[in-house]
C-alpha cells in the first residue's frame, strides 16, 4: 500500500513562484519500473493523470521521448481542460522531468520532476513542482496528493 511520508513543502521564491515537494512511498506490489511506466502508458495514465471524479478524459496523446509532448484533456462541467507539457527528461525508472501547462488557468509554464528510487519492499516517489505561482500554490498542493493517490489506486488495480 502507498503512504505519504509527510515530505510536503512550499517555499516562497521573492513572491514569484513556489516550488512543491511531495514525498510518497510505495511498498510491496509498487516496484520503480511499474511506477515510472504509469506515468507514460496512455491507458494507464487517462484512468488517473489529471482526471478528475466528475470529469471524463477524452484526450491522451502521449509521446513518451525526450522532445515528445503530452496533452491529458478532461472535460470538467462540459468544458474541456488541457494539461500539457514536453518531456525533457526520461531515465526509467528512476527520474521523468517534463514542463507543464495548463493554459484554461494560465499561460505560466512549469516543470515537475518525478523522482523515484527502489528499496527493497517498493520505492519511494518525490515530486518536485517549479515555478507555480503562489496564487496556486494550495490548489496544486492538493492536485498532486489527489493525483498519487489516483496512480496508486491504478497500479493497485482499483481503478
Amino acid at each position: 500500500m502507498p503512504k505519504g511520508d509527510g515530505g510536503t513543502r512550499w517555499i516562497d521564491n521573492n513572491g514569484k513562484s513556489a516550488r512543491f515537494h511531495n514525498g510518497h512511498i510505495f511498498t510491496d506490489d509498487f516496484g520503480a519500473e511499474r511506477v515510472f511506466d504509469a506515468w507514460l502508458d496512455p491507458v494507464n495514465a487517462g484512468k488517473w493523470l489529471f482526471a478528475t471524479p466528475g470529469g471524463k478524459m477524452v484526450r491522451v496523446d502521449i509521446d513518451a521521448k525526450v522532445g515528445g509532448k503530452f496533452n491529458l484533456t478532461d472535460r470538467r462541467d462540459g468544458e474541456d481542460v488541457a494539461h500539457t507539457g514536453t518531456y525533457l527528461e526520461i531515465n526509467r525508472p528512476k527520474r521523468l522531468v517534463f514542463t507543464f501547462a495548463v493554459e484554461k488557468y494560465s499561460r505560466e509554464i512549469t516543470r515537475v520532476s518525478i523522482d523515484i528510487t527502489p528499496h527493497e519492499r517498493g520505492c519511494d516517489l518525490k515530486l518536485t513542482h517549479e515555478n507555480v505561482l503562489p496564487e496556486w500554490a494550495g490548489r496544486t498542493e492538493e492536485g498532486w496528493a489527489k493525483i498519487l493517490d489516483g496512480l496508486a489506486r491504478a497500479i493497485d488495480g482499483r481503478w
